[in-house]
């Protein structure tokens, strides 16, 4: 039986980017990842990777963006979504 653990420190990448509203549906990231254009700390990702603040991920769709998230926040709604990330230059 495998054991999940709930945590408020850890998310799903697939989740994150769709909760912070960087890709706007949860398939369509979960699809981003599985094409390998998502990766996290510089390693290309699947859909259930979990991450945590500090992690720096790039998504290579179109124009690619790097950001680092800052925080993770299941509920965050559309004006707290931004302070989620912050986007590397």
């Amino acid at each position: 039986m495998l054991a999940v653990c709930y945590n408020d420190n850890v998310m799903r990448i697939d989740k994150f980017l769709k909760v912070s509203r960087l890709i706007k549906r949860r398939t369509v990231a979960a699809d981003a990842c599985d094409a390998g254009k998502v990766y996290v700390n510089g390693r290309a990702v699947k859909p259930s990777y979990v991450i945590k603040a500090g992690d720096v991920v790039e998504i290579r769709l179109g124009q690619p963006i790097s950001f680092t998230v800052k925080s993770l926040n299941e509920k965050a709604s559309k004006e707290e979504a931004s302070t989620l990330y912050e986007i590397n230059r």
